[in-house]
């Protein structure tokens, strides 16, 4: 009986090899096919003059789905690294796709999350100052920008120096990680994603605004505020300049600058709120209990 199971398990072993080289075969077969419907969209794309090969909330979308129906053994985590390499890749098909990313020496954590999220080929470079990651988005060297998350008690934050009512301003289109951390050396700190693009819905959404006001206003008005409205504000940091104060306010869901709710705070603010600008938001992230599936 011994000698019987012996000799069948190289056989055994050698058609399980063949069903796998046949799978990866029928993988790599889906890709190839994947990459032809990606042209042809980038082909309409151009045609129409309508949409760019980036799309930040189509691809939250699409990590989301598959992390919802993702089932068996397989990592998630390692899943979802996969789809981003691929996304990454089809977007450098369509058109030209850099990254600046913010890595001053001795602080290698937001290339490794750039990286980790913008895909192992995509052309990187590393700056040491956030100023030079938003000229580099600014003047057209890189399509994104990777710098640290925002902190209330940043004397001196990298966010304002992009106040703009231009449209095609820079302005926050994503924060990282999005799925798992995997080997980055951040030390737990995230980091927003800069880019020239228009934010798009994708149902779970976090919205960006920068104030400027004739004077400082706390944060705890800040927060009364916007919850009488009602929104949910989820961060508030301030800069003081001699002309008055800057904030950064980030709320929940997606909140364009044509919302109802946003005239009244205009409203509550009166004659101290100087302008009211646009900041962008990003797709709320994968939360980490989901990652562990």
């Amino acid at each position: 009986m011994a000698t019987a199971s012996m000799s069948s398990t190289p056989a055994d072993l050698e058609g399980l090899r063949r069903r796998l080289d046949e799978i990866d075969d029928g993988l790599q077969q889906l890709l190839i096919e994947r990459a032809d419907i990606v042209s042809l969209v980038a082909a309409s794309k151009r045609h129409d003059g309508a949409l760019a090969a980036f799309q930040p909330a189509r691809e939250a979308e699409i990590l989301r789905r598959l992390a919802a129906r993702h089932r068996g053994p397989f990592p998630l985590a390692t899943l979802l690294r996969m789809w981003r390499e691929m996304l990454a890749a089809t977007v450098r098909m369509q058109s030209p796709f850099a990254v600046a990313a913010f890595a001053p020496p001795g602080s290698p954590g937001f290339w490794d999350l750039a990286r980790d999220h913008y895909g192992s080929n995509t052309p990187m470079t590393p700056y040491g100052s956030a100023s030079q990651v938003i000229r580099a988005v600014s003047e057209g060297g890189a399509a994104v920008g990777v710098l640290p998350m925002p902190q209330e008690a940043d004397p001196d934050p990298w966010w304002r120096h992009l106040l703009s009512n231009e449209p095609n301003a820079p302005r926050v289109v994503g924060r990282l990680p999005f799925g798992a951390r995997g080997n980055a050396r951040s030390e737990g700190a995230d980091a927003l994603a800069i880019g020239r693009f228009v934010q798009q819905p994708t149902g779970a959404d976090r919205t960006l605004f920068i104030t400027e006001t004739a004077e400082h206003i706390s944060r705890t008005r800040i927060f009364g505020i916007l919850a009488a409205l009602p929104l949910t504000c989820s961060f508030f940091a301030t800069f003081d300049h001699a002309e008055g104060a800057i904030g950064l306010v980030e709320v929940e869901g997606f909140v364009p600058l044509a919302d109802p709710r946003l005239d009244g705070f205009r409203e509550q603010l009166g004659q101290a709120l100087t302008q009211l600008l646009p900041f962008g938001g990003y797709a709320v992230p994968l939360a980490a209990a989901a990652l562990k599936g």
